[in-house]
């Protein structure tokens, strides 16, 4: 009898557990749509009203279609929410039907029990049972007998009254659950009403253009005039700095070779000479080294280099615009539109390689060993060349356009050494 309740008591403790489980997950499901509710919330302030010159259009559309992303996302993160939660419901339907007839099985044993027990052992009848036996110790084992079929009896019947107990919490559980569900899918009926109202603002704003076919390729060229401007000064700028970091490793090497040749006389004059090690080549001294190691492990871990309710308006590299013909565009980076006064900041320790003006604005190069983090479209600068930044250090203040309704838009880069990298894989969103 006492293997028998410790056997139901560890059955009952592994089954708590899942009490908790349903609603730890349904929380974990809230906040994670809370904060990307958050984001959608923060980034509906940047849309600005669309102005009828071409450039403040194209911005526009820039930013309707990054809205159009967020929410896109969202959506897919509510239909893998609700897959969730119809797998936590199968799971929890499959535990209240196991109960069901677990539950059942006792009950009829009991049942069974309860009748023989009627039947069979009388006061009387136990007396018979106990006082007919031949020995004493006989006598003793009958007693035990009887003893422990009515403590067996009882569990029987503690064990249908707590099964019947989590029978009932497995059933409130399922509820909310599902309440849960019903909740999730009114959720993702009014996103994809606004989805709908923001892709027809999209259209719209894609048949204006369209009929200012002329208009929109001069400022297409102009955009690329200019960014080709700037991507020249950068390769330039990043080619000196790659430049710098092998002079800084060759010298670096150059005094290890002469410690080594120092280390290998001293040897020789004292006994046998070893041969001295090879001189190993790299671009980058250790310092260089170590920083672009611990800068590639938080790859998806860095911060958005901007601080404030931000957009991503503009993906890196070369795509067409939808309904547009003839519109492609180019960027070796990518454009975060945030709103007026908000910062440029670093997004991982290093040291500022540059900083420079082109058509009077602001461009910041940071280093982090081998990587090389690229901050453009600033209006001031609050760093200068040389100087030594923490993650998250503000390096200046982003420039709010005010031709274009103080739109306020960061063009951002990442390279290591020259090869241009896409940042968004980089940053933690």
């Amino acid at each position: 009898m006492k293997r028998l309740l410790c056997v139901f008591i560890g059955c009952l403790c592994l089954l708590l557990p899942g009490f908790a489980q349903s609603n730890r997950l349904i929380k974990e499901l809230e906040d994670k749509r809370s904060t990307l509710q958050k984001q959608i919330a923060e980034s509906e302030t940047l849309l600005q009203a669309t102005k009828k010159n071409v450039g403040s259009q194209l911005s526009g559309l820039a930013a309707l279609t990054g809205q159009i992303e967020e929410r896109r996302r969202y959506i897919l993160t509510i239909n893998g929410d609700m897959e969730a939660i119809d797998r936590e419901m199968a799971s929890l339907q499959r535990q209240t039907d196991k109960l069901k007839r677990d539950l059942q099985d006792k009950r009829d044993k009991y049942a069974a029990s309860a009748r023989y027990l009627y039947q069979h052992l009388s006061i009387e009848e136990k007396l018979l049972f106990i006082f007919s036996a031949k020995t004493l110790s006989q006598t003793y084992r009958r007693l035990r007998y009887v003893r422990e079929y009515a403590t067996y009896q009882r569990l029987q019947g503690e064990e249908i009254m707590k099964k019947q107990q989590l029978l009932a919490d497995k059933r409130s559980e399922l509820q909310q659950v599902r309440q849960a569900k019903e909740k999730l899918l009114q959720e993702r009926e009014d996103e994809k009403a606004k989805l709908e109202s923001q892709e027809k603002q999209q259209r719209n704003l894609v048949d204006n253009l369209r009929r200012q076919q002329r208009s929109l390729q001069n400022e297409l060229a102009k955009k690329r005039r200019e960014a080709n401007q700037l991507n020249a000064r950068i390769d330039r700028l990043i080619a000196e700095e790659i430049e710098k970091a092998r002079q800084r490793a060759e010298e670096e090497a150059r005094r290890e070779a002469a410690a080594r040749k120092k280390a290998a006389t001293a040897t020789a004059s004292g006994g046998k000479a070893e041969k001295p090690a090879p001189v190993e080549t790299y671009t980058m001294d250790k310092a260089d080294r170590a920083l672009s190691g611990t800068f590639a492990e938080n790859r998806g871990k860095l911060p958005m280099p901007i601080t404030g309710p931000c957009l991503i308006t503009s993906h890196f590299g070369q795509y067409t615009v939808e309904g547009l013909r003839n519109v492609k565009l180019d960027n070796k980076g990518i454009d975060i539109q945030g709103q007026p006064g908000a910062q440029a900041r670093a997004i991982f320790g290093g040291k500022v390689a540059a900083v420079f003006q082109l058509n009077g604005l602001f461009n910041i190069l940071v280093r982090h060993g081998a990587y090389i983090s690229v901050y453009c479209n600033l209006s001031s600068a609050s760093v200068k060349t040389g100087d030594t930044v923490t993650i998250r250090q503000p390096l200046g203040t982003v420039f709010s356009n005010p031709a274009d309704g103080g739109r306020t838009v960061l063009h951002f880069q990442l390279r290591k050494e020259a090869q241009k990298l896409n940042p968004e894989p980089w940053l933690s969103r």
